[in-house]
């Protein structure tokens, strides 16, 4: 099947062209808003050919696993057809396409508010996403080239580290401002001001004006209750939030004729005083309990802690990605990177990835022996992707629809969790896992070799016990008939 009668099928399972509202791509999935949640049609989806699986978990919106490369074709094509992307759609401020999809995601979140809030930061954060993983694969590089080549003066070592330290930078010292833009985009707002305030929150202007109100702490300037960066991406995000609001308001009230000159300045000048003096502080001492709390588990002085801590993360990992939610971390990460500048939690939750390659190989084998070709072929063509750090393609072609191997796959990542946590591996950046993670896994008290070589052993152990854990509880004529 092409991408284009891919596509035309999807949207005939959706309810045809005309109930879509837009289409976005993630890292493997085509993400769809409808009008109509009910001409949705689930089983119709999952029997398309080329579609590993669906996430339907609240009204008006739909997920459809298609595989890695293959869902970024998906949504240009969409784009073609003339169905805009998520952030083409901020442009919909008016019209029933927008309100019904409004209505739609409102009755979504009143299902589980908590679920739609971290749905919604990933969704500010699944077009960063490819940033992200480019600083941090950059960073990584160049902590490895420097523990090898320490203290080396070679022009080519200078010219490749500095390339590589000025990508990294670049994202990640305007994290909140890419965070702010997308912010915007998602919340109906102007996106240029939306990066505005993201990037006013790391400005030192904030150190000036915390002093004059009595907030900042000349002699500790991390423990002030208001400083430059306090509250990271989740102040940016907030702001903003409460940024666009503003701006619909002034909009509203606002002579067409001055729209463009006076709306923009008077929703900054109302948004920064109550997000400088009042979001700031508290994100801030949001993220100070997040560090603490992160700290206690991945750093605590007990390697029981430590371990007990990774096998429960990479236990539960897969559950989260099957939802959906496993984007909704990068805020714990964000904070963890501003922080420490490096991400603790990250290199255990990839484990999970791992026990699920286990998992995918005792189930391949097992379809030879009972002459289950069909099921043999999907793992032959998800395995790959698996193994590097991709797992939807196994989590909706193998692990999830046969139900036990799911749950296999994530006791036995549990070990290799419980093995990085206890080691203090650590990553650069979040976003690749399996092998291509290796490159991010440089951080740490251990140095960068031995980080990459403590992480890859973690791999292997989630691998072999994903293996043993489904091998066991699998029965050969449960794969007969999958």
């Amino acid at each position: 099947m092409t991408i284009q009668e891919l596509v035309q099928s999807i949207l005939k399972g959706v309810g045809g062209r005309s109930n879509v509202i837009t289409a976005t791509n993630c890292m493997t999935r085509l993400r769809i808003n409808v009008k109509n949640d009910g001409d949705i049609n689930e089983e119709a989806l999952k029997k398309i050919e080329g579609v590993m699986g669906i996430v339907h978990d609240r009204a008006g919106y739909i997920e459809v696993v298609v595989g890695p490369g293959k869902c970024r074709k998906c949504s240009d094509y969409c784009k073609e057809l003339g169905i805009p992307a998520a952030a083409d759609a901020a442009e919909m401020t008016a019209g029933g396409d927008w309100k019904a999809n409004k209505a739609a995601m409102k009755a979504g979140q009143k299902e589980n508010a908590v679920k739609s809030a971290l749905k919604t930061f990933g969704d500010i954060f699944v077009p960063l996403i490819p940033g992200v993983i480019a600083a941090g694969l950059c960073a990584g590089l160049n902590t490895l080239l420097g523990q090898l080549f320490k203290g080396s003066e070679a022009p080519a070592f200078i010219l490749i580290t500095n390339f590589l330290s000025m990508i990294n930078t670049a994202f990640m010292t305007y994290l909140t401002a890419w965070a702010g833009y997308r912010a915007a985009e998602k919340f109906g707002g102007t996106p240029i001001l939306g990066g505005m305030v993201g990037m006013i929150t790391t400005l030192g202007g904030i150190d000036a004006i915390s002093a004059v109100v009595g907030l900042y702490n000349a002699e500790q300037p991390l423990d002030a209750i208001l400083r430059a960066g306090r509250g990271g991406v989740l102040a940016a995000v907030i702001g903003v939030w409460f940024m666009c609001k503003i701006e619909k308001a002034v909009r509203s009230k606002m002579p067409d004729s001055l729209d463009i000159v006076f709306t923009p300045v008077i929703t900054l000048i109302v948004t920064l005083v109550p997000y400088v003096l009042i979001v700031m502080p508290i994100t801030g001492l949001i993220s100070t309990g997040l560090v603490k709390l992160v700290g206690a588990v991945a750093l605590s002085e007990s390697a029981v802690v430590r371990a007990l801590s990774g096998y429960l993360g990479a236990a539960l990992f897969l559950p989260m990605v099957a939802m959906g939610m496993h984007h909704g971390l990068v805020a714990l990460y964000s904070v963890q990177l501003a922080t420490f500048e490096c991400v603790y939690l990250y290199p255990a939750l990839a484990m999970a990835g791992g026990g699920q390659v286990g998992a995918a190989i005792a189930i391949y084998l097992k379809c030879k022996k009972t002459g289950n070709n069909r099921l043999k072929s999907v793992i032959t063509g998800a395995l790959p992707a698996g193994i590097l750090g991709v797992g939807e393609p196994l989590i909706y072609g193998v692990t999830l629809p046969m139900g036990k191997p799911f749950i296999t796959a994530g006791l036995g990542a549990g070990f290799g969790g419980a093995f990085v946590n206890l080691m203090q591996v650590a990553s650069t950046t979040w976003g690749p896992s399996g092998l291509l993670g290796c490159f991010v896994m440089t951080a740490g008290p251990n140095g960068a070799a031995m980080s990459v070589v403590y992480f890859v052993i973690g791999l292997v152990i989630s691998y072999i016990m994903g293996f043993l854990f489904t091998n066991f509880a699998i029965k050969d004529e449960e794969v007969a008939n999958a």
